[in-house]
């Protein structure tokens, strides 16, 4: 009950951020930056925006509900994509378990449970056997799920997505990447409901430019 209160105030704020960003001057070097080298896109067409996340981020589990709202209203051009970051030792298993359920088809299953546990929750999920144990609980097969998450396949997807972290030069999360050119945050933006101004105009901005 309180999480689906929580989830319906944070969507109440979303409405007042269109209002908001109309009336905002979005500038680069102080709501967003501009990357001095572009990252790789997965979109071969559109406009990506790429949210950099971390199941254990109590920042990111309260920007949840708003990007995800933002998603769903989001112009048919927008790719949005997941970016499990790794930016410390303890962050790798759930980074390598977001491409491990990818790789099965089952994260739609799992993904808001592993945020309710890791960041809600704060359980202690950090080896991939207590990890298996846990997705199981939701169906999936475990065996199945542990030989993904050491595959090859996956640990290609899990190094390629930290280099593209790198690269754009994420230090926190929750940080949200635009057609790989440009990167915004909380922190930068003002708040997690300004974000979503600063990408309402920068979506704007790149579709324009591309037509």
């Amino acid at each position: 009950m309180f999480r689906s209160f929580r989830a319906a105030f944070l969507l109440l704020l979303v409405l007042s951020v269109s209002g908001f960003a109309s009336a905002a001057e979005w500038k680069e070097g102080t709501h967003y930056e501009r990357l001095e080298t572009p990252v790789s896109t997965n979109s071969q067409s559109g406009v990506e925006v790429a949210e950099v996340f971390w199941y254990g981020c109590p920042h990111c589990y309260n920007f949840k509900p708003l990007i995800e709202n933002w998603e769903a209203n989001a112009p048919d051009y927008v790719n949005f994509v997941k970016i499990p970051a790794a930016l410390g030792r303890n962050w790798e298993p759930h980074a390598y378990t977001f491409y491990a359920l990818q790789a099965m088809g089952e994260l739609d299953k799992v993904h808001d449970a592993l945020f309710d546990a890791l960041a809600g929750e704060r359980r202690p999920l950090n080896t991939p056997e207590a990890l298996a144990d846990f997705v199981a609980e939701y169906g999936v097969d475990r065996d199945e799920f542990l030989a993904n998450y050491k595959s090859f396949g996956v640990n290609a997807l899990m190094q390629k997505a930290q280099a593209k972290i790198r690269g754009a030069r994420v230090t926190g999360t929750p940080t949200m990447l635009v057609n790989g050119k440009y990167r915004t945050s909380a922190s930068m933006a003002g708040s997690h409901e300004a974000v979503l101004g600063v990408l309402d105009y920068l979506v704007a901005k790149e579709h324009e430019s591309a037509e």
